[in-house]
């Protein structure tokens, strides 16, 4: 295109932006009487009474278990069994103790203590070897069927200092 048609684009362009997309419609005079006498003006109300009461039984606590979420749950059922599981055991000393006539407050005391004494070294052991497992590198086993170059890069990052200087090595 040359410089004269572009000037007679741009100034249609122009043109057509200046003229109004519809025409102008005179105002109806009734319709503005008859949305006059309708509208007042904004109007508000606020209701301050208070809020009805569903019901008229007080709140009690409900019965069974509180609502709580699924994990604690769990928990609480883990431990739940775990106390009941104590309490066969815990019938059987009663009987033996009863059946003897022998209910020594030292033979009680060993008695109660001899489960945490066994179970101290077992949760030493099992600690030991958490750290352990956690110690020990992950094996990666790599294969490749082709020319490979493989670059393995260790940073190790160090901030120090007032204005905090950060050193890679």
């Amino acid at each position: 295109m040359t410089a004269e048609a572009y000037r007679q684009q741009a100034a249609r362009i122009i043109q057509a932006a200046e003229e109004p997309a519809m025409p102008a419609i005179p105002p109806d005079p009734q319709l503005i009487a008859d949305v006059e006498a309708i509208y007042h003006g904004p109007t508000s109300h606020r209701d301050l009474s208070p809020l009805p009461v569903i019901g008229t039984a007080l709140p009690v606590p409900q019965p069974g278990r509180p609502p709580m979420s699924q994990k604690a749950t769990d928990v609480s059922t883990v431990m739940l069994m775990g106390g009941l599981a104590t309490v066969p055991p815990g019938l059987i000393a009663i009987g033996v103790l009863l059946a003897s006539d022998y209910a020594d407050p030292a033979v009680i005391g060993m008695i109660c203590a001899a489960p945490a004494a066994a179970a101290v070294p077992i949760l030493a052991v099992a600690r030991l070897l958490s750290r352990a497992k956690d110690a020990v590198p992950a094996v990666h086993n790599h294969q490749y069927t082709g020319p490979v170059s493989q670059q393995h890069h260790t940073v190790s990052t160090q901030t120090r200092g007032l204005f905090a200087k950060t050193i890679n090595k």
